[in-house]
């Protein structure tokens, strides 16, 4: 039994597909090898501390400000009543302006130094 996807041609790449593909893939290298050579020279820089540091704890994306901040405040002395006085969200800081209505005929308000 055949099928009619036996009489379809092979699918192919458009040449500039392959092209920048190549090019990304050189760059991965690269970036790789750029990497390797950054840590060598660090390791021959450091000497052995190089291997002592820990450093997925450099790492700053598993930082968040509010237990910077909280660390600071606790590291300073202060007790943790005012730590969790401290800790103020956003929203409850922001105060939104008064809404006033025109009266009819009225001219909304302008400020000709602000434009």
């Amino acid at each position: 039994m055949t099928t009619d996807r036996d009489d379809l041609p092979a699918h192919r790449n458009p040449p500039e597909v392959d092209r920048v593909a190549a090019a990304a893939a050189a760059v991965a290298a690269r970036r790789a090898r750029a990497a390797v050579k950054a840590k060598d020279r660090m390791r021959e820089e450091m000497g052995p501390e190089f291997d002592e540091v820990d450093w997925q704890k450099l790492d700053p994306r598993q930082y968040d400000p509010r237990r910077i901040i909280r660390d600071a405040l606790l590291d300073s002395g202060s007790s943790v009543a005012a730590v969790q006085t401290a800790q103020v969200t956003a929203s409850k800081v922001r105060a939104t302006a008064p809404v006033v209505p025109l009266a009819v005929g009225e001219a909304a308000p302008f400020d000709a130094e602000a434009t």
